[in-house]
């Protein structure tokens, strides 16, 4: 039977708001050995049958289904569901049409998150989970109603981000059922797929890359997907019969809609990330040992140039090789080796315009680091929260993109293997630990770096240990500690350590907190940092209070900084309702925030008062207005770009920006901004175009980006520029060339990064890259001729893994 039309649409129970303060302080204060019960979206469960006795431990959801059945639904939205064991091959194809497809009963009835929470999906999907021995499978009849030529699917690298904006069919897996971590598999019609290991209902990572494979097909009606998930790739709890969460969506397009297996409130974000709410998988068996042990070695071959060091290098040829290991010592806990580290394969990072005093945050992109560093977060809130995640990206989001003032970073990864200048320090080997053992997370990382010829790194040992600990429904406590053996402020080493938490209660009600202190020869007192916040993330109303207090002293070696010796106190509030008389309009938003900082010795240093107004159309278009008043304080001259300082002072302005976001469903997408207004004791007058998006096909694909910035200032003119090209071309999922071009006016730079990635079989790799960097401004006082080389590198990389 298709599932093709659903019409039940599931009741859900509301609960207020009131309670959540007292709430919150019983989970604080709650012993952590106890069982306590949350109050918060416990759904109405199905009686089951008489005389059925499900094994095996607690569903948090309706009874499993009866055979023959595969699905069992109860009236709030739940879902459990049969897998079924193959007792022939299944050849992964796409095509669906081995025997079991036939003999099984598929399940759907997908509930749609948004625009109409809690509504029928428009569009069917039919639904398989099968297993054997070895591998998960998830077969799927993906129904549209719509001609192929309208569908969204023009993305077919591997883990691109902009896959999220095709069509897709979406799995999820909760191993561990602890309802908040899980691993991510998504699919488009024309087999681009991503993977993505979620942490606390967020955090997902999309550099996660197991081995596992899908296909994907057609049929009159729509399309079908085949995917095959080893058991080696996952991790899960000991034991033969297993009990997981399970999720299973669509991002259907042309309606601009999500749809899930569950009902999930439109407020939580994206909807495949809150695992609380997912299904249950029962019916599964999994082989007596699934542990992963995986060789990966790598042979790497480079003719590099540097004209910026002394002596300069020239055409100077080096190979060289390492080793990855991955053992799981048991089938939740895994153990990774690392020897000779090398990764230059990764892409350079993406060139910024700083009009600020104070650093630039740039994104790790080393694989190992990558993998599990959800664990390592710390001093983050749980989950995706409501406000369309505003809530959460304002407190969390990486300094540099949100206001000044966000929380220092206890642990970032690029402090490894990178000196202050960014320049690569070898790393000689390490190890990494990362598992879950019961209601504990755990994450241990040791990393040994040897001395640069290129800069003044001496060897240096980097030590890392996190936990966190499950509680209440969807909540969690931890603790972190860090390691530096040679401190960049002088003899002796520096350590960082600290104690978070993250309490969700109901769909929308948040607190977290930290407290954290470092250690660091030549620096007493006043080395502490922590953190408060509440939020109400719900879908039509918002509200964000938090204070954030950083100690003069406080000095992280092993992680970020962006603002050293402040108090800040941050309130932002929304509404956002959604029109019913408006055809075109999805939801509007009038927000407002005030961000008070002051320094350790009290004085006033930024102030600022902001104002937006957002439309969300139908069409996924968006159109937004800010306006924001801001006071500066500088306490000594800060010097913006070279040969133009604002002197000390305290300076009040005003700005406004308007911007106009195209659907990232279209063949050009992007966002188009203008700013105007005061600058210190100037003026600005900005134009951008970012996250673009031209489809020339659906191979091929050109990212173009602008950034242009006049400023006008009694101390000086200047403008600063930055234009960045990144052109794509997928031949096959598994296989993609793409070319980033840049060009920065603030640093004279322009620079080129080529790449071709080939995954020959899942897990092995080649990658050949050409890196070109050049200074523009030698160009400019030789008056003409081609920009000046300042270092090239070629590179071929090779990787092999074996899988026992």
């Amino acid at each position: 039977m298709s599932t093709k039309q659903r019409n039940a649409k599931p009741a859900r129970t509301t609960q207020t708001a009131g309670c959540a303060a007292a709430l919150a302080l019983c989970a604080l204060t709650a012993p952590l050995t106890a069982a306590p019960q949350e109050p918060a979206e416990q759904r109405q469960v199905t009686p089951p049958p008489a005389g059925f006795q499900p094994a095996g431990p607690f569903i948090d959801g309706p009874p499993a289904p009866v055979p023959p059945a595969t699905i069992n639904r109860d009236a709030s939205g739940g879902a459990t569901v049969r897998a079924i064991r193959l007792d022939e091959p299944l050849r992964l194809d796409g095509v669906l049409d081995e025997p079991i497809y036939a003999r099984v009963e598929p399940f759907g009835g997908f509930i749609q998150q948004s625009p109409d929470e809690g509504a029928p999906a428009t569009e069917g999907t039919d639904n398989w989970i099968l297993f054997d021995d070895e591998s998960i499978y998830v077969g799927a009849r993906v129904y549209e109603s719509v001609p192929e030529s309208e569908w969204v699917a023009n993305e077919m690298q591997r883990d691109s981000f902009r896959i999220i904006n095709n069509d897709g069919y979406i799995v999820v897996f909760d191993t561990f059922y602890d309802r908040r971590n899980g691993f991510a598999f998504r699919v488009n019609p024309i087999g681009g797929f991503s993977d993505r290991q979620i942490t606390d209902e967020g955090d997902p990572n999309r550099d996660w890359n197991p081995v596992w494979d899908s296909r994907t097909g057609r049929f009159d009606g729509g399309w079908t997907v085949e995917m095959a998930i080893p058991f080696k790739s996952l991790r899960f709890r000991p034991g033969a019969e297993q009990l997981w969460g399970i999720q299973l969506g669509r991002d259907i397009r042309s309606n601009y809609e999500e749809a899930y297996l569950t009902a999930v409130p439109i407020s939580a974000g994206p909807g495949q990330f809150r695992l609380s709410v997912a299904g249950t998988l029962v019916g599964l068996e999994v082989p007596a040992d699934s542990r992963t042990f995986e060789i990966k070695p790598y042979a790497i071959g480079s003719l590099n140039t540097d004209r910026t060091v002394v002596p300069p290098i020239s055409n100077d040829g080096d190979g060289s090789g390492g080793v990855d290991v991955k053992y799981g010592l048991t089938e939740n806990l895994t153990a990774d080796f690392t020897y000779n580290t090398d990764f230059a394969q990764v892409e350079v990072d993406e060139q910024q315009i700083n009009l600020t005093r104070f650093s630039l945050f740039f994104p790790e992109k080393r694989e190992f680091f990558l993998e599990s560093q959800g664990i390592f977060d710390f001093g983050r809130v749980a989950g995706f929260g409501g406000f369309g995640g505003s809530a959460r990206a304002i407190l969390n989001a990486p300094p540099g993109v949100f206001p000044p003032g966000d929380a220092p970073t206890l642990f970032f990864s690029r402090r490894i293997g990178l000196d202050q200048g960014g320049r690569t320090v070898p790393i000689l080997g390490g190890g990494r630990l990362t598992g879950k053992v019961g209601d504990f997370s755990v994450g241990a990382i040791n990393i040994q770096t040897d001395d640069a010829r290129t800069s003044d790194a001496l060897p240096t040992n980097f030590s890392v240990l996190r936990v966190k600990r499950d509680i209440l429904r969807r909540s969690r406590v931890g603790a972190i500690f860090t390691n530096r053996s040679v401190s960049t402020r002088g003899d002796g080493a520096n350590q960082a350590y600290g104690l978070d938490g993250s309490f969700s209660f109901y769909d929308n009600v948040n607190m977290y907190g930290y407290y954290a202190r470092t250690n660091t020869p030549g620096l007493e007192g006043r080395n502490e940092s922590y953190q408060a916040a509440f939020s109400y993330e719900g879908d039509l109303y918002g509200l964000l209070v938090d204070h954030l207090q950083v100690g003069r002293n406080f000095n992280p070696e092993i992680g970020f900084m962006r603002r050293e010796d402040f108090r800040r106190s941050y309130v932002y509030a929304q509404f956002s309702p959604r029109p019913e008389g408006i055809e075109a309009v999805r939801q509007f938003t009038w927000g407002g925030s005030v961000d008070y900082i002051e320094n350790g010795d009290g004085q006033l240093e930024t102030r600022i008062l902001s104002g937006r107004f957002q439309t969300n159309f139908e069409n996924s278009d968006n159109l937004s207005a800010d306006i924001l008043q801001d006071y500066e304080f500088l306490p000594r001259p800060f010097e913006i770009i070279d040969g133009v300082t604002i002197p000390i002072g305290g300076y009040e302005f005003t700005d406004f920006q308007v911007s106009y976001s195209l659907g990232p469903h279209r063949r050009v997408a992007g966002g188009l901004s203008f700013q105007h207004g005061e600058f210190f004791a100037g003026d600005i007058t900005a134009v951008g175009y970012s996250r673009g998006l031209i489809e020339v096909s659906r191979q091929f694909a050109v990212e173009p980006g602008i950034s242009w910035n006049r400023i006008t200032m009694p101390q000086g003119n200047f403008t600063a520029r930055v234009a960045t090209t990144r052109l794509t071309y997928g031949f096959t999922p598994r296989m993609f060339a793409s070319a980033l071009l840049q060009y920065n006016s603030t640093n004279n730079v322009l620079s080129t990064n080529v790449r071709l990635r080939w995954e020959y079989q899942p897990g092995s790799e080649l990658f050949i890259v050409y890196n070109d960097q050049r200074d523009t401004f030698m160009n400019l006082r030789n008056r003409g001729g081609f920009p000046m080389l300042e270092n090239r590198a070629f590179v071929v990389k090779l990787t092999r893994q074996f899988r026992f």
